[in-house]
C-alpha cells in the first residue's frame, strides 16, 4: 500500500462504474478507471461539463468506453429517473463512485424536495441513489460502493433534532454534518450488506485537501473564493489527481478492506498517498448510524433489500 498510486489499479475491463461528478475527483476517478479499461458513466447535472468531461477522457483515452448522464443529487425525482434509465440499459452494476457534491453556500438553501442543500444534495442524493441501484449492485461482480466524506467530518454531528438547519444555518457544521452523514451511510451500508447476504462491498473515502471546484460551483457563490483561501490553496492543497488516489484504492484495490475508510496518509491526513483513516467518534455508534438509516428511508422514501 506504500505509495499506492493508479498505475496500480488492477485490470478493470469488464467491469462497469458510475461516478457522479463531472469536474475535479470525479473526473480523475472517471479518467482512471476508463484508462484501466472500466466501462465509466459519468453522472452530473450540467451536459455541458459532462460532454466536456467525456471528450478530455477521450483525448487522453481514445478507446475509453465513457459517456455522460444526466443526474441532479438535488431532486429525488432526477435519481429515481436515473436509475430507471440505467436499468434498461445495463444489467448489473460493479461499482458505485458517490463522490459530487455541493460546500458551504453563504445562505441557507433547499433542494427540490425542501432538504438543506448540502445534507440534501452530499448525503440524501447518494443515500436514494445507491437504493435505487442496489438491485443492478447485487448483480455485479464484487460490487463495490465507495462513498466520499472530507476531514471535515471530524468536526460533524449529526442534529436530529435540526437535520435541515432549520433553526439555524451555519454554512460549515451544517457541510461537516452532511460528510458525518456520508461515513455513518458507508458503516450501516456494509452491515446491513453483510446482514442480508447482498453481496455488495461498502467502503468511504476523503480527499485530503484538494484542489477542487467544490468552493467555486456552490450555489450562491458566485464563483468568487476568498484570496487568502486562494493563497493558501495554491500552497497546501494537492492536485485533484492525488486527491483521488483514495477513492480509486477504496474502488479497486484487492488490499481495501470492506466497511475501510481511506484518506492521504500525511500531514494530519490533509496530503499523501491513500492509507487507513482514522473514522471520528460519531461515525461509530451504531445506534446513531442505524438512527440516520432509518430517518433517511422515510425522508427519501427509499427502502433497501
Amino acid at each position: 500500500m506504500t505509495n499506492w498510486t493508479a498505475s496500480r489499479i488492477p485490470p478493470q475491463r469488464g467491469r462497469t462504474a458510475v461516478v457522479t461528478g463531472t469536474g475535479g475527483l470525479g473526473y480523475e476517478d472517471a479518467l482512471a478507471l476508463a484508462r484501466a479499461g472500466a466501462e465509466v458513466i459519468v453522472a452530473g447535472r450540467n451536459p455541458k461539463k459532462g460532454a466536456e468531461a467525456i471528450a478530455a477522457i477521450h483525448r487522453d483515452t481514445p478507446s475509453a468506453r465513457v459517456r455522460f448522464e444526466q443526474l441532479d443529487l438535488a431532486s429525488l425525482a432526477s435519481v429515481a429517473a436515473f436509475a430507471d434509465r440505467l436499468k434498461s440499459q445495463i444489467d448489473s452494476l460493479d461499482l458505485l463512485i458517490n463522490n459530487a457534491g455541493v460546500m458551504r453556500p453563504p445562505q441557507r438553501m433547499e433542494t427540490a424536495d425542501g432538504f438543506e442543500i448540502q445534507f440534501g444534495t452530499n448525503y440524501l442524493g447518494h443515500f436514494a441513489l445507491t437504493g435505487h441501484l442496489l438491485p443492478q449492485l447485487r448483480k455485479g461482480r464484487n460490487a463495490r460502493v465507495v462513498t466520499l466524506s472530507s476531514i471535515a467530518a471530524r468536526q460533524g454531528r449529526i442534529d436530529f433534532d435540526d437535520l435541515q438547519a432549520l433553526r439555524r444555518y451555519r454554512s460549515m457544521p451544517v457541510y461537516a454534518q452532511s460528510k458525518l452523514a456520508c461515513l455513518m451511510f458507508a458503516f450501516e451500508l456494509q452491515r446491513r450488506s453483510e446482514a442480508g447476504g447482498w453481496g455488495v462491498d461498502s467502503l468511504a473515502a476523503h480527499p485530503g485537501l484538494s484542489q477542487t471546484q467544490l468552493l467555486e460551483n456552490a450555489p450562491g457563490a458566485g464563483g468568487r473564493v476568498p484570496l487568502p483561501f486562494r493563497i493558501l490553496r495554491a500552497l497546501m492543497m494537492q492536485s485533484p489527481a492525488q486527491g483521488a488516489l483514495p477513492t480509486l484504492f477504496a474502488a479497486t484495490a484487492r488490499e481495501a478492506k470492506p466497511g475501510g475508510y481511506y484518506g492521504p496518509g500525511g500531514l494530519s491526513e490533509t496530503r499523501g498517498y491513500p492509507a487507513p483513516s482514522r473514522a471520528p467518534a460519531p461515525s461509530l455508534d451504531k445506534a446513531a448510524c442505524a438512527r440516520l438509516w432509518d430517518v433517511s428511508e422515510d425522508l427519501t422514501g427509499v427502502r433497501f433489500g
